[in-house]
């Protein structure tokens, strides 16, 4: 521990600490902008200079260490008047259209002007060129961007995919894709990890609002809407709630208000998508240890920001991708067939919204493979951002909700689909299948939960050893499967470098393609830096909601065994491959490009590994 001085008051703060890290400690805030914990430091912005005895320059609070002895001074006149010019040399080109913007009212940089008792502005520059760029899911608005560059360390620090980065110099520097092609037109995961950090309007999730609100004043159209697991452990905190609690019932009952014909939950879609994904792997392991074609390991494809990274990064690996389409996709389709025959109603007369924690849905959604009969299976994407400011618009008092219900049959849902919101949480509902089904005994663990691979470590793995098994399992009596788990694109790279390499041990790999998966996913409410640990309290919510269920069993869930008996036939049968299942698109580093110039060599190489098929 070393010991300061800042602003009168005595500090220890461990040895390595940043200047704002120890005021921190003493209850002392330090305005900042482009610092954001745990994802960008580099002193960029300035806006959190301090004065520092002995020292004739102001220093950056967030970049520079703390010493032993040292005397601080964090509110000079020196420091105020610094921070003032800062802050009018930041917005002297920024656009003054914040009654409209998205991010009125949730901006970093106004937050900031009234935090430095800013009521005037005295330098006035020429505006920014506006550059606007739309992509399916996200929407770049170069005007409004102050060069923090946070989105450039989310995007090659932490996902690993290296997308957007600083262009030209001086005046002239724009953040944008190599260049200055379209995020869609580039290896854009369009995860939304940007979004997320960015502090104004400059980088948001393509609006959805629009389109759900024409269909919802349309009266020939019958709206349906499906809610995300991770999505109730996060909504809360849009309306000042603390993160973690859950609020599953007042979202239902809001979705009912905002005049949805059918609420139903995702968390159905991810019962079904373990039955087929679970049969899937037991489909692969049977052929592998009977001398068949096999593709192992099998991983899985619930996450399209990882596919879309997967199809650019690692194309001739696509077959070790599960063929289960994402779970709001599979219940889009189950409502548009077998739910549209149960009411009557003609497929291309429903409108289905999905309420996702994720902007890579929204690149989902308008993928030819995703539709059926000729209708897209979803046809509208919600951010939980997107779902709060309808509510807000609608008058709705959310925090004073009455608890309500999903509708049947598509509403209920075990504990299993829960957790399909962590990271971890798709492998472990999988397993609870799969090795009942083998063993006819619940899956060992403490509660059903497979310990090691629980929490929010990059990479987790784990060993399953299948014993005293079924009769028609015979095959796998004795063999322990290995698993591994990460979230996180940069994390993937790792686990997948493996199996390009041919030295992969495992058996099993779950991708999420947001660090700590989908209750971090680019759709959530932005990062709060007053509550550190709101990850974990997200994750915390989503198993007490697994373990508040009497049924935690995908397998279990009754309405999912009443949708095989009168629909579908069985898991991974003609009619599921039909609806629920899909094909990927290699695509390359650009992939323009490589469709037009490697497709031919991609097939070669295919049947070559793989077989004609």
């Amino acid at each position: 521990m070393i010991e300061l001085t800042i602003n009168g008051k005595k500090v220890s703060a461990p040895e390595g600490s940043t200047i704002m890290e120890a005021a921190k400690l003493a209850g002392i805030s330090i305005p900042h902008l482009c610092h954001c914990p745990g994802i960008h430091t580099n002193g960029s912005c300035r806006i959190c200079v301090v004065e520092i005895e002995g020292m004739k320059k102001l220093m950056a609070s967030c970049i520079v260490k703390a010493q032993d002895g040292m005397v601080v001074h964090t509110s000079t006149e020196r420091v105020r008047m610094a921070r003032k010019i800062i802050y009018d040399l930041l917005i002297s080109n920024h656009p003054r259209d914040c009654t409209f913007c998205s991010r009125n009212q949730s901006c970093e940089l106004q937050q900031l002007g009234g935090t430095l008792g800013i009521l005037e502005t005295h330098i006035h520059g020429e505006q920014s060129p506006v550059r606007v760029d739309i992509s399916p899911s996200i929407t770049r608005d170069t005007k409004k961007c102050i060069l923090c560059r946070r989105c450039v360390t989310a995007c090659h620090e932490v996902q690993g995919v290296g997308a957007i980065f600083g262009q030209n110099r001086g005046f002239n520097t724009v953040i944008a894709p190599a260049m200055a092609m379209p995020l869609e037109k580039v290896d854009c995961a369009m995860c939304g990890q940007c979004t997320v950090v960015c502090p104004t309007g400059a980088l948001t999730e393509t609006d959805g609002m629009d389109r759900v609100w024409d269909a919802l004043n349309d009266p020939t159209k019958r709206v349906v809407v499906q809610v995300a697991p991770a999505v109730r452990a996060a909504l809360g905190e849009e309306f000042h709630m603390e993160p973690g609690v859950t609020v599953t019932g007042k979202m239902a009952t809001a979705l009912h208000d905002l005049g949805f014909d059918d609420v139903f939950d995702t968390n159905y879609g991810a019962d079904l998508t373990i039955m087929e994904e679970g049969t899937e792997l037991l489909q692969r392991l049977t052929a592998a240890l009977n001398g068949g074609k096999a593709v192992l390991p099998m991983i899985t494809s619930c996450s399209p920001g990882w596919i879309k990274h997967c199809e650019h990064a690692y194309p001739y690996q696509l077959p070790h991708l599960s063929s289960c389409k994402s779970p709001h996709t599979m219940l889009g389709a189950v409502i548009k067939s077998y739910y549209a025959n149960k009411i009557g109603v003609d497929p291309k007369d429903m409108f289905v919204v999905s309420v996702m924690p994720c902007t890579a849905k929204k690149y989902e959604i308008q993928r030819p493979e995703m539709q059926n009969g000729g209708n897209y299976n979803v046809d509208a994407v919600l951010t939980t951002r997107e779902l709060a400011r309808m509510i807000r618009t609608m008058g709705i008092d959310f925090v004073n909700l009455e608890d309500g219900e999903f509708d049947a049959p598509l509403g209920f849902s075990t504990g299993a689909a829960d957790i399909f919101g962590v990271t971890g949480g798709v492998m472990e509902a999988a397993l609870r299948t799969v090795y009942e089904l083998v063993t006819g005994r619940p899956l060992p663990g403490h509660n059903l939960h497979l310990m090691p691979i629980v929490g929010l470590d990059k990479i987790k793995t784990a060993d399953i050893t299948f014993e005293n098994v079924k009769p028609e399992y015979s095959f796998l009596e004795g063999v322990t499967a290995k698993i591994a788990v990460t979230s996180g694109l940069k994390n993937a790279d790792v686990l997948m470098d493996e199996v390009k390499a041919g030295t992969s041990p495992y058996t099993f790999i779950e991708v999420m393609g947001c660090p700590s998966g989908c209750i971090n996913g680019g759709g959530q409410p932005r990062i709060k830096n007053n509550v550190p640990n709101y990850k974990e309290l997200r994750l915390e919510a989503l198993y007490n909601e697994d373990e508040g269920k009497q049924l935690r069993k995908s397998h279990e869930n009754p309405d999912i065994i009443a949708l095989y008996n009168e629909f579908l036939g069985e898991p991974c049968g003609h009619l599921s491959h039909e609806l629920l299942h899909t094909t990927y698109t290699p695509r390359g580093h650009f992939n323009e490009y490589f469709q037009e110039h490697m497709q031919k060599e991609y097939a070669t190489v295919m049947a070559g590994m793989y077989g004609e098929e």
